[in-house]
């Protein structure tokens, strides 16, 4: 799926979305006007999927400056090494994922799933920060609670967030993998992601785009 979103007052964004891996994983690309770009929790896992993923960037002339983690569950990460390898950009995620991006490799053989290589991690994301992706930026929001770590990423002018697997279409994300804590997701979604405007559309790591709006009306968990 690919998505343009912008206007005369607004920087643009363009949004390409890849669904990858056994999970079901949606992995985004995104880029500006300038075509400098970013790409959220790289979740190809074979040759067709990293194929597909270069064909397009090469396609769109997308000149990819970041590489970006809400959280480091190995559907999430599946890619980290190939993005490495191929563009020379190491991941960035908040520190409390570390322990979950060093221990992804054991997790996939644990899942019985092909050997992973895991490259040294970027400079770590901070709470403070503002993402700049070309003339695009984000405000980085802390949302533990699926995992400890995880962050979503937020773009007002455009009314966007990434959101990882804190929040669905419908449902949330599970809070029974290590570090998970239920309560602590339900907090992480009220305060974080439901004072957000209604027509805030969320990108999420697996499913459908959804709305902030919608979700505080009709999602069961709620």
């Amino acid at each position: 799926m690919r998505t343009y979103f912008g206007n005369p007052c607004f920087f643009v964004m363009n949004i390409k979305t890849f669904r990858f891996n056994a999970f079901s994983e949606n992995t985004y690309l995104i880029w500006d006007e300038a075509n400098i770009g970013a790409i959220i929790d790289p979740g190809c896992s074979n040759f067709d999927e990293e194929n597909q993923l270069v064909e397009f960037i090469s396609k769109e002339n997308i000149d990819l400056k970041h590489h970006l983690l809400t959280h480091a569950h190995i559907d999430h990460v599946f890619g980290c090494n190939f993005i490495f390898n191929h563009y020379g950009l190491a991941p960035r995620f908040y520190h409390l994922e570390k322990t979950l991006y060093d221990f992804a490799p054991g997790i996939a053989i644990k899942y019985g799933m092909p050997p992973m290589t895991m490259p040294e991690a970027g400079e770590f994301i901070t709470l403070d920060e503002v993402l700049n992706v070309g003339s695009i930026q984000f405000k980085v929001l802390f949302t533990p609670g699926h995992s400890p770590g995880s962050i979503c990423f937020y773009n007002a002018e455009n009314s966007i967030i990434f959101s990882g697997d804190v929040l669905f279409e419908g449902s949330i994300g599970r809070t029974d993998l290590p570090g998970g804590n239920h309560q602590q997701l339900l907090n992480s979604i009220q305060q974080q992601l439901f004072t957000l405007p209604a027509a805030t559309n969320v990108y999420s790591g697996h499913g459908n785009i959804t709305q902030i709006g919608l979700e505080k009306m009709t999602n069961p968990f709620f």
